[in-house]
């Protein structure tokens, strides 16, 4: 048993290389709709709170597991689960999540890169003022004639894929970190302009009080289970963008207060788009629950409406495009960095390489609203095969093999090492990274699949009764786990 690190071959400048790259991974273009959204149908202030406790429950314990995986292992999802396995004496069927990690972040990216295409599309639409229309239906029949277009269609996905591969391709440093570092600052700059006219657009009182009423009878049992569940996904977590972005982060950096930061921003950037969206929204008398539609079809119809409506336009398709982009370059990095790190492959070839079987795969995903709309295969065509597959599978089960490793399977004192946790701190995490972050991932789980009607509110004791179950049975199995690793 090895109990050597691997050294790293490239990091990230700073700790705020990794906090800026890893909250980009995580707003994405559903994160700039749904959870301003999700927020104010939930509760406002109140939904937020038990958000934010599902994210330190769920979200933060796994993400530490993964950058810990990430910087002990320094490599591809693949290379460092089977690393820090190896190092546990533990065999390498266990590598088996870090392929579901890598394969999962292809996967999600292959369709990302046709709803991507929307932004950039949208970008020049209101550049050249092709988004002309006076009600919703003629901006929904902008969108549909946008997406009936396979050559179109595939030009906007197909410049996402090429974008992405060419800032991948410069490197970790040069490429994504220097991307980035304007890239994000630029979000917040163009979300807090947009938030400063709608202060003045009429409609930001009913924005606020949307966004941020305590309305705690607005907590169904259904807002908890779609806290619990964006709490998981928002965060990029068993899709092998942040363990792979982990392993460039530099010894000495605390993970914690970085995971912190990723978390805490990631929040804050959806809350300034929810008010940055939703006075122009209310302003209008527009329907705030309109999910993608409210990006693509009622706001355009709103922008014309507002006095240097054509500018805010503007600036809100650059600021989604990048959003968009942020996320793919986190994706696809996994892949890139397996074949540079294991195949001997350069950076370039690897980008390129990857960025061709992506175009190939995307541009089956890219038919799927057009002409290969009728191609299906028990009831999905295939871009809703590549969402359910890993939205429904690939992503909870990932991260509950993160969660069961880390707590269970692997020798503590790697995470102990790698965390830097007061003892009480290391206790707390390894409470949370054991019973309550795989508990809270069965309930997405089983929710997702549709398995069983949860009420939360009235199956609570439940739930409490099943957590303290499974944590005298993982503490009795526990020191047998330790010693067979040992």
């Amino acid at each position: 048993m090895t109990t050597t690190k691997t050294p790293p071959k490239t990091l990230w400048l700073g700790r705020w290389g990794f906090v800026l790259a890893a909250t980009g991974s995580a707003v994405g273009l559903g994160n700039i709709w749904k959870f301003p959204y999700i927020t104010g149908e939930f509760g406002g202030g109140a939904f937020v709170l038990v958000y934010l406790a599902c994210i330190l429950a769920v979200g933060v314990p796994i993400m530490m597991a993964e950058i810990s995986f990430g910087r002990r292992g320094r490599g591809s999802p693949i290379d460092a689960i089977r690393r820090v396995v190896h190092e546990s004496g533990r065999g390498s069927f266990w590598s088996i999540f870090g392929w579901m990690a890598m394969l999962c972040g292809f996967m999600i990216l292959s369709f990302y890169v046709v709803v991507a295409g929307w932004s950039f599309s949208y970008l020049w639409k209101m550049l050249s003022g092709g988004l002309a229309g006076n009600s919703v239906d003629d901006m929904t029949a902008i969108f549909a004639a946008n997406n009936a277009n396979p050559f179109t269609l595939g030009a906007w996905s197909t410049l996402v894929t090429v974008l992405t591969m060419f800032i991948v391709g410069k490197g970790v440093q040069a490429g994504i970190e220097k991307s980035v570092s304007w890239m994000m600052p630029g979000m917040v700059i163009m979300l807090g302009i947009l938030i400063g006219y709608g202060a003045f657009s009429g409609g930001f009182a009913d924005a606020w009080s949307f966004l941020f009423s305590f309305n705690t009878e607005g907590l169904s049992s259904e807002g908890l289970l779609a806290a619990l569940g964006h709490a998981f996904f928002t965060l990029s977590l068993a899709s092998g963008a942040i363990l792979t972005y982990g392993s460039y982060l530099p010894d000495g950096h605390s993970i914690a207060r970085t995971t912190f930061s990723v978390a805490i921003a990631d929040t804050v950037v959806a809350l300034m788009a929810g008010l940055a969206i939703f006075p122009i929204i209310f302003a209008n008398g527009m329907n705030p629950g309109e999910g993608p539609g409210l990006i693509f079809m009622s706001l355009p119809l709103a922008f014309q409406a507002m006095p240097f409506g054509t500018l805010f336009g503007i600036l809100f398709f650059l600021m989604l495009s990048m959003a968009a982009l942020t996320s793919s370059i986190s994706m696809i990095e996994a892949t890139v960095a397996w074949l540079t790190g294991s195949k001997g492959m350069t950076r370039k070839q690897a980008s390129w390489g990857v960025g061709i079987v992506l175009w190939l795969v995307s541009t089956l995903a890219m038919l799927s609203f057009n002409i290969g709309a009728d191609w299906s295969l028990a009831g999905r065509n295939f871009f809703g095969w590549l969402d359910y597959l890993t939205s429904r599978w690939m992503m909870p089960l990932g991260g509950l093999g993160m969660a069961l490793m880390a707590g269970f399977l692997l020798r503590n004192e790697i995470f102990r090492e790698e965390l830097g946790l007061t003892r009480t701190q290391h206790t707390l995490w390894l409470f949370m990274v054991r019973y309550v972050s795989p508990l809270g991932i069965v309930l997405i789980f089983i929710d997702a699949l549709g398995l069983a009607t949860l009420q939360v509110g009235t199956q609570w004791p439940w739930l409490l009764a099943l957590l303290a179950l499974v944590t005298v049975v993982g503490e009795l199995a526990s020191p047998r786990l330790r010693h067979q690793a040992s």
